[in-house]
């Protein structure tokens, strides 16, 4: 407890840091934005920003990428509250019953409930991952590289296998991935693989190039293509306190929706959709309140809320102990850290002390300010919906090509950026999910690595991945967890939830 206690007030002292708190409070704000806005998302925005990133220390650049991730999940919740507009996927289910508290004149209570509840989620997930980081980070400090290769197959394959739709495309997805991360020089041999003769392709593909091509541009082209979601706001806020019986009733869902996105953020492929829509049903079959459901029940605010704020926080745990992304937006963040230098794992703790702690300071901090952000500021967020986005995306575009081009000043990252955005839309129509293939593509180099280490090791025996318990056990619930999802049921069940 001690030793956590000293890493804390570490942590906040890199986190007051003015710099830092600088980038918390503008990464908070851009979050909340683009939660508001409809159509761009966490995944877009952070995948558009990296190559600012690289002019500012790490410490601050991921402190900021934070704050837009856990940022987006308040955000959401104002307008799906007071327009029924969701601005974020994990802010749909948060229109089902806010904007009914809305019509029926409840809803400063509803946003206040969203706010308070996204508080309590945030905070109990930041402090799971300064209370597991140390223990995880020492427990995987004994993995060699058998295990970190099997831990890394099992990551990818339940990203997989949680993934929409059809198993079989995640899959190909994420074996397209892991092979456009083998393109580029081998590191061991220097010989260059999957180039085709092309020496800007000898350093590899460039992962801004697939991040903003693939979550950047494609997804406003996809915008552009359907219908502008506007509306007026006709409700009243109101009074932003709860009575007693709002209290009563959104407390345990509260409570509850925290557990629950707890635990499903740590889950590869979960995060804060999963989250929030699994602890809405949670709520319509548990709550008190629940004959009250579709006609604004403070039980499908609460409890979503709180569930989609917990999961953005401990996506963190898998990321910061063991190197491993749980989903598009920690695929990301792994690919900031390795651009700047530093290889995410157990060891990040004791070389990167200040990242480390500093970053999980910066989260309860940034959650703080984000009840100063969003509940004064709700004209404001609204006004920006009226935004046409006739100037909007194009803004956005340029700005991609511009951040694109300044990385390495080559015009062919450009144009690889909009090879991949052509891919990434192509990828779209035929359903099949961009982030296993960003997974992948993360993964790949270093679960070749570690198979590469494994292989010496054993002098080539392939039996050293069976042969230790570690490594055994989480090949066979990779294995396990690949056949469950391919039997006829189990797919019929899963597509059922994801309808729902």
């Amino acid at each position: 407890m001690q030793f956590l206690i000293e890493n804390l007030a570490h942590g906040f002292t890199i986190a007051f840091a003015g710099q830092n708190l600088l980038f918390a409070l503008l990464g908070a704000f851009i979050g909340t934005a683009i939660g508001v806005l409809p159509g761009i998302g966490p995944v877009a925005t952070i995948s558009l920003l990296l190559p600012i990133t690289f002019g500012i220390p790490p410490t601050t650049a991921i402190i900021m990428l934070a704050g837009i991730f856990y940022g987006a999940q308040y955000g959401g919740s104002t307008t799906a509250i007071l327009l029924n507009l969701p601005g974020e996927v994990s802010s749909v289910v948060t229109t089902l019953e806010g904007y009914k508290m809305a019509q029926n004149g409840r809803a400063g209570a509803a946003l206040a409930t969203a706010a308070i509840a996204s508080f309590l989620g945030g905070t109990v997930g930041t402090l799971l991952v300064a209370a597991s980081g140390p223990a995880l980070s020492a427990v995987a400090l004994s993995f060699g590289p058998a295990e970190y290769f099997s831990l890394m197959l099992l990551g990818l394959i339940v990203a997989s296998v949680l993934a929409q739709g059809s198993p079989i495309k995640a899959v190909g997805m994420v074996i397209l991935g892991v092979g456009l991360g083998m393109v580029g020089t081998d590191v061991q041999t220097g010989q260059q693989r999957f180039t085709f003769g092309i020496a800007e392709l000898s350093d590899g593909i460039s992962f801004v190039a697939i991040a903003m091509g693939m979550f950047g541009i494609a997804e406003i082209v996809l915008n552009l293509e359907r219908p502008e979601a506007r509306s007026l706001l006709k409700t009243k806020v109101g009074s932003l306190w709860l009575n007693r019986e709002e209290w009563k009733r959104g407390t345990p869902s509260a409570v509850r929706g925290t557990l629950l996105g707890s635990v499903l953020g740590i889950l590869p492929g979960g995060g804060a959709a999963l989250a929030s829509f699994g602890s809405f049903m949670m709520e319509r079959k548990m709550s008190k309140g629940r004959h009250l459901f579709g006609k604004g029940a403070i039980e499908g605010v609460a409890g979503p809320e709180a569930a989609n704020n917990a999961a953005s926080q401990t996506a963190f745990i898998p990321l910061l102990t063991l190197g491993i992304p749980s989903n598009a937006v920690m695929a990301l963040m792994v690919g900031a850290l390795i651009i700047q230098g530093i290889q995410p794992g157990p060891q990040m703790m004791v070389q990167q002390p200040d990242l480390f702690w500093g970053l999980i300071a910066s989260m309860w901090i940034g959650n703080v300010m984000l009840l100063v952000i969003n509940l004064p500021m709700i004209g404001l967020w609204v006004k920006l919906l009226q935004v046409p986005y006739k100037f909007l995306f194009p803004a956005i575009l340029v700005f991609c090509c511009i951040g694109t081009y300044s990385i390495s000043n080559n015009v062919f990252d450009v144009y690889m950026t909009i090879a991949f955005a052509v891919f990434g839309y192509i990828c779209a129509k035929l359903q099949l999910e961009a982030a296993p293939l960003l997974i992948g593509f993360v993964l790949g180099p270093m679960m070749e690595e570690h198979l590469r280490r494994a292989m010496l090791l054993s002098r080539g025996d392939w039996f050293i991945f069976m042969e230790r318990p570690i490594s055994a056990t989480m090949l066979a619930i990779g294995l396990v967890a690949l056949v469950m999802m391919l039997l006829p049921a189990v797919r019929r069940g899963k597509d059922k939830a994801l309808a729902e």
